[in-house]
């Protein structure tokens, strides 16, 4: 692969430059991002509420980027944070509908860091592809602990985790984990970092917390509860809030007592808008002044905290920058922080903040940032669903104007007043688009490959089936029976020959009868129905198969002899007139 030739060149260049590197004593970096906590979610922003004493702290000592943007959206920003390049670039656009995975040639920050010679661990929530060649450990991470596909608990996560003592993978294999999930991804991240304080390490630690479904120790809930209704909408969001926080404090306090404090670049930012904090009627919640939620386009939507701290870099003692930086400067910017490389030919669409920081310059160069919004697997609009950012104007949708430091709620349109700053914005976008249509991203869909020796089986599942449907991503919409139209799974077949397609209605940790239900209820937490469906049909690389269901199948089973490439799985439960897309289906070459 492309991705692989440019790391033994960014590695080569590494080697050359290692002696010097070990003098300079590189820092250490662990980047914190938190999962549907809005810019007003935290204390330090003059929420009046919530109870977050160590992030408080974490402020004073940091400093913060007052105007920094994401995407509105889960996937979008990690691919943006990942790669250096705005989702629309990276493909990876959408949570859900195939569009939530790199390409298998997406080079990563984490890459980048390794072939300079650090350790590199993720602990949390990827969210970028649960297949080869796009989970964590195929994308530069040494050490992944982690969920999968979007939420703990979802249907293409491990059957039957709630947050609490539940199973999760460790380099791909899992492993029964006990206590809480953000404790967990906590405690991992320190001993990785007491394994490899000797080295310089990379820590991308990606909460689940605080996304939905909100569960939490009563303890850190409760002091919310008597506020929900009058003041706040979710005491358990808040909970999972102040359960990170006391987290980030024992992180600290660990960093201290090992003597790694002084010489780590530590930030903690949000991946997009609130989504429990504020209401969408604005009279619960507090959201730092903003219009805006997840998956929007106000301020709000795509505007969050980013608190950087490295004390022996001189980054420190809390201090305001107003200037707007966005996801996709992360890359430019630390590797520039940490003095290492990244290869030529590596694309980025972010911009080195770096001398903001340092204090080395006062202003950026002249930029324009974007925000393309579409939950779909086609490609994100040109126009609708947008937010075009230049200094204090925000373009919305192409046709609403605001000046964001004196209309922090945007309520007061400015088109009519100022058409030729639409007319401007608009001109800069229309570039941008057209340089983003030439990239294979922007058409061709992010593949599972079937048949390498890295993942022996692949697992596809509905929750990232391609189709019209709104879809499903609960287990709890598989136990019921939810149907869904999505159908279609871009897959790619590394070796011609015979491969078996397994397709089922229970995911093979939990095994059940397609028309029956499993015999295990895992920890009695869901409700489950029977379906009925008659046949099985699949079509692939210009086939097309059949098979009846039987009264004892767990699962019907398709041999088939596929040619190397790549092609589109399309599979379906059908009854009668009725079909609806397959839950899980696994896919592995025939051994002779």
């Amino acid at each position: 692969m492309l991705k692989y030739s440019l790391l033994i060149l960014a590695f080569s260049c590494f080697l050359s430059h290692s002696i010097n590197a070990q003098k300079q004593d590189r820092p250490n970096v662990i980047l914190i991002l938190t999962d549907d906590q809005g810019i007003g979610d935290i204390g330090c922003h003059g929420n009046p509420w919530i109870q977050t004493p160590h992030l408080d702290k974490f402020y004073k000592q940091s400093v913060r980027m007052t105007d920094f943007h994401v995407s509105s959206v889960c996937t979008p920003t990690r691919s943006a944070i990942m790669t250096g390049r705005y989702p629309i670039n990276n493909g990876a656009w959408a949570t859900y509908k195939g569009r939530d995975a790199l390409s298998g040639d997406a080079m990563t920050m984490a890459d980048i860091f390794k072939a300079n010679g650090y350790v590199t661990g993720m602990f949390g929530k990827w969210h970028l592809g649960d297949n080869y060649p796009v989970r964590p450990t195929d994308s530069g991470f040494d050490v992944a602990i982690h969920h999968k596909s979007g939420g703990v608990g979802e249907l293409s996560d491990y059957w039957g985790n709630t947050y609490f003592d539940d199973i999760y993978f460790v380099n791909n294999k899992p492993q029964q984990f006990k206590g809480y999930c953000t404790d967990i991804w906590f405690e991992e991240t320190m001993k990785f970092i007491e394994a490899n304080k000797n080295k310089p390490f990379f820590v991308y630690l990606p909460t689940n917390a605080p996304h939905g479904p909100h569960y939490v120790e009563e303890k850190y809930a409760n002091p919310y509860k008597p506020l929900v209704g009058t003041e706040i909408m979710n005491a358990e969001f808040y909970g999972m809030i102040t359960n990170i926080d006391q987290n980030f404090g024992k992180l600290e306090a660990y960093l201290k007592k090992s003597k790694l404090a002084d010489n780590t670049i530590v930030i903690f930012m949000t991946d997009n808008g609130t989504h429990h904090g504020y209401s969408a009627d604005g009279k619960l919640g507090h959201n730092h002044g903003f219009r805006g939620r997840k998956g929007g386009k106000q301020e709000g939507s795509h505007r969050v905290p980013f608190f950087i701290r490295w004390k022996d870099g001189k980054i420190s003692g809390g201090k305001d920058i107003h200037v707007e930086t966005a996801h996709v400067d992360l890359i430019p910017t630390l590797t520039s922080l940490c003095g290492i490389d990244i290869p030529k030919t590596k694309k980025l669409d972010g911009i080195d903040f770096s001398g903001l920081l340092t204090r080395k310059q006062r202003k950026l160069e002249d930029r324009t940032i974007f925000v393309h919004n579409r939950q779909d697997w086609r490609p994100p609009t040109d126009i609708d669903k947008t937010c075009i950012i230049k200094d204090n104007w925000r373009l919305i949708d192409g046709k609403e104007l605001y000046d964001i430091e004196k209309d922090r709620m945007q309520q007061n349109d400015l088109s009519a007043q100022f058409p030729e700053v639409v007319k401007e914005l608009l001109v800069y976008n229309t570039q941008f688009l057209k340089i983003t249509k030439t990239n294979p991203e922007y058409y061709e869909l992010p593949v599972s490959i079937a048949g390498n020796e890295k993942q022996k089986e692949i697992t596809l599942t509905i929750q990232h089936a391609i189709g019209e449907s709104a879809g499903i991503w609960k287990a709890e919409h598989v136990a019921v029976g939810k149907k869904s139209l999505n159908n279609t799974h871009a897959i790619e077949i590394e070796k011609e020959g015979l491969y078996q397609i397994e397709c089922r209605r229970w995911p093979k940790e939990c095994p059940g009868t397609i028309w029956g239900i499993p015999e295990k209820n895992p920890k009695n937490f869901y409700t489950y129905e029977t379906i009925k469906p008659q046949k099985v049909r699949i079509s692939i690389a210009n086939q097309i198969h059949e098979k009846a269901i039987k009264n004892e199948d767990e699962a019907v089973v398709f041999t088939v002899n596929l040619p190397k490439g790549k092609t589109l799985l399309v599979n379906d439960f059908i009854n009668g007139k009725e079909t609806y897309g397959v839950y899980y289906t696994y896919i592995k070459p025939v051994l002779n």
